[in-house]
């Protein structure tokens, strides 16, 4: 009777997958590498596991999305637990924060990089759904219509490039990477 309380308390493996949104076998992988321990197990070996181990699922997501394989989670929990000091375990932890934070940044660089370029190119796009004077696909290789740029969007040029422009003294095949912005 006394441990009837603490089972209520306790979550099954089933209600942690459901709770984070994982699979039990996950729940079963994240024990089996090291980086999720259940409470106890029933009389009948079913896994119970605290409430805080949803937080550690979380976790675990966390450093997925950073770039962490599970293998990396498992070093980086045996090197914390085995750091000699805390403040010298809690450096290495900054460190590699900080080296995750300055490739998320550099991510993020490239992304927006990215939307400008999609966004460029739609809007060239969408003014090809109202040419005034359609054609075969090769006539959009010399297109007078006014797309409202300067010039085409880096990422419609690399398409409309004629293969074999020197040929055809059409567009140069490559776009210099110091042409887009």
């Amino acid at each position: 009777m006394i441990s009837e309380p603490v089972s209520k308390q306790l979550l099954r493996v089933g209600d942690v997958a459901r709770l984070t949104g994982k699979s039990v076998r996950a729940i079963h992988l994240y024990e089996e590498l090291g980086l999720l321990q259940p409470a106890r197990r029933t009389s009948g070996g079913f896994r119970l596991f605290e409430p805080s181990a949803t937080e550690r699922v979380r976790w675990i997501d966390l450093l997925h999305h950073m770039g962490f394989s599970l293998q990396d989670m498992r070093e980086l929990v045996k090197d914390w637990w085995s750091a000699d000091l805390g403040p010298k375990a809690m450096e290495e932890l900054r460190v590699l924060f900080e080296r995750k934070l300055a490739e998320t940044r550099e991510a993020i660089q490239r992304h927006q990089q990215l939307e400008k370029e999609l966004s460029e190119g739609i809007a060239y796009l969408k003014a090809c759904c109202e040419c005034g004077s359609p054609a075969a696909v090769d006539g959009c290789l010399n297109c007078t219509q006014d797309h409202g740029m300067h010039e085409e969007p880096a990422l419609v040029a690399g398409i409309t490039t004629a293969p074999d422009a020197a040929k055809k003294r059409r567009r140069p095949a490559f776009v210099k990477i110091e042409d887009i912005e």
